[in-house]
């Protein structure tokens, strides 16, 4: 049997003055308790103890128990609180806590100024049901508990804070205006679904200490901080989650391993996905959308995995830098301001099947040391306002099975780096098929070069190029062109066309087999130095007019802006 309690400031047949007075008759007889209270506006300290449901008598909101210092409720044993509002005033102090067993808040309201409002001891376990905190956070330590459909609002630090090796699941909640972070996990275990969050002043959802963090259809908005963070060694999973308008979507640092599935990073101000210092990462069919600076950002040793995922709009598609590394499988960029993938300062990128359309510049090594590779296989880029492959620097870029179609140039490389192509196909370029000048050096097995504007191949400065069994067809001013100082071997290739001339050299190049009806001029060339009607871009002479290009010499640092069409510059 349950017994039953009456609560009333105005007094009643076996009704008790204040809630306090009810809660210790509850306890002498060591029973069930069902303790109704009428409403008003209560001053005191509850203690629960053992199996007590405290009840709003006329509904959520109507009873408010308040307390000037100290904690208002402590619990232990089963307790549940239905449709109170409970008040703190010391940041000192927890506002509800459960010393032992369980506490369940149902319809309940809790405000705090600070400090904790509801706290869960260790061992214990609470249960947080349509209920609302405001102002402090929620914190579960070294217990276990369940959130549902609650509201955390203003929270002064983190709103909901598990710590300490507990275990937490929040359900189709709203957190909102945190100063810190909505919830933290730490050296503990959470399970964060259907929620909903904004406004927080750093990481939304932040996983530290080798914590286990799982989130999935998820919304997350106007954050200060990035969208979800997993650092120092934690583990877990984000599936179907939005994140708009935060300054990084998601961040993986020191050590940490997530699992990220069918997410979508909008409008966030320097990266959609961030992964750095010996981080990993697996991301799958996810969706960058409108970057400020990078989509998909690798440093300092970090090492994602990235397959079936999208870029688009933006700056710049996918950046390594500072010895980042990373694997990018079939994934396809378009519509970006800046380079497509750019791989610098010791980095490594691997890129498969990955797709490129109306990008300013493929890929780019500028900063590329003698520690920089890149391996592209199967990569297509089309549409380009630049260059599809750009290798400078001392970077080494291999390129197989590799298509570039309807830019000024299609594959460069300049100062000291390697270029390697294997089976790659060139196609509709105003300026020239492949460009290789300074001392870098080419070796190019069965390419093919199709319809240029200007030439197949140059060479220029001090260049070396070793190229064979490749085809250069319909090229309007050569096939190949050797100047300055450039040398090589063209061997069992074939020119094509009606026009132009099949080899312009300078008695520097070893012509082995080479097929073709086109005269083959003997003639050293010099590059110039840029004038009004011709632009250098990457070293040897364009032929052909480029627009929307900012140029430079003999500089160490440029800093680039676009203008856009209102006149903004962005």
């Amino acid at each position: 049997m349950v017994a039953r309690y009456v609560v009333s400031p105005r007094g009643g047949r076996r009704a008790h003055p204040d809630i306090a007075s009810a809660l210790r008759a509850a306890a002498g007889r060591n029973r069930a308790a069902l303790i109704e209270i009428a409403p008003g506006t209560y001053e005191e300290h509850l203690v629960a103890v053992g199996e007590v449901r405290l009840v709003a008598a006329d509904g959520p909101g109507s009873v408010v128990v308040n307390r000037p210092r100290g904690t208002v409720l402590e619990t232990s044993g089963s307790v549940c609180v239905e449709g109170l509002v409970l008040t703190g005033r010391d940041t000192e102090a927890d506002t509800v806590t459960c010393l032992a067993g369980t506490l369940t808040l149902d319809r309940a309201e809790v405000r705090t100024p600070g400090g904790a409002g509801v706290h869960a001891r260790p061992n214990t376990h609470v249960t947080l049901r349509d209920s609302v905190v405001r102002h402090g956070r929620t914190v579960f330590t070294a217990s276990t508990g369940l959130i549902e459909r609650c509201r955390f609002t203003d929270a002064a630090d983190n709103a909901i804070a598990v710590i300490e090796g507990a275990r937490v699941a929040v359900r189709g909640s709203r957190i909102e205006g945190s100063l810190i972070h909505g919830v933290r996990v730490c050296d503990a275990q959470a399970e964060v679904t259907g929620c909903e969050l904004t406004g927080t002043g750093h990481s939304a959802l932040a996983a530290d200490a080798r914590a286990e963090l799982a989130v999935a259809d998820c919304a997350i908005s106007a954050v200060q901080g990035e969208g979800i963070m997993f650092s120092e060694q934690s583990r877990g999973s984000v599936d179907r989650t939005r994140v708009t308008d935060a300054r990084h979507g998601i961040a993986v640092a020191s050590g940490a391993n997530p699992v990220v599935r069918g997410c979508v990073f909008t409008d966030c101000h320097d990266s959609g996905i961030n992964v750095q210092t010996k981080a990993r990462g697996t991301f799958e069919d996810c969706h960058v959308v409108r970057a400020g600076n990078v989509a998909v950002f690798s440093t300092t040793g970090g090492a994602p995995e990235v397959r079936d995922c999208r870029v688009s709009g933006g700056n710049v598609g996918i950046a390594l830098t500072d010895a980042g590394r990373g694997r990018f499988t079939r994934v396809g960029i378009e519509d970006l301001a800046g380079s497509a993938l750019r791989v610098w300062d010791g980095s490594q990128g691997v890129f498969e099947g990955v797709r490129v359309d109306r990008c300013s510049q493929g890929l780019d090594t500028t900063q590329g040391d003698g520690g920089t590779t890149a391996d592209l296989t199967d990569v297509v880029f089309r549409d380009f306002d630049v260059t599809a492959v750009t290798a400078l620097g001392q970077s080494r870029v291999t390129l197989k099975g590799v298509t570039a179609e309807r830019g000024v140039v299609g594959f460069g490389a300049g100062e000291e780096a390697r270029l390697l192509v294997h089976d790659c196909d060139v196609a509709a370029i105003r300026v020239g098929g492949v460009v290789v000048y300074g001392n870098a050096g080419l070796f190019a097995r069965n390419l093919t070069v199709n319809g240029s504007e200007g030439t197949g191949l140059t060479a220029a400065g001090t260049a070396y190029l070793d190229v064979a069994d490749s085809v250069f067809a319909d090229c309007a001013k050569a096939g190949a062109l050797f100047a300055d100082d450039s040398a090589g071997r063209l061997v069992g290739c074939s020119v094509t066309g009606t026009e132009g001339t099949a080899v312009q050299h300078n008695g520097r190049v070893d012509l082995d087999s080479l097929r073709t009806s086109l005269p083959v001029v003997d003639e050293k060339v010099h590059t110039v130095e840029p004038t009004p009607t011709v632009i250098n871009q990457i070293g040897p002479v364009f032929y052909g007019t480029v627009t929307n290009s900012q140029f430079s010499w003999n500089n160490d640092n440029v800093v680039q802006q676009q203008t856009e069409g209102d006149g903004s510059r962005a």
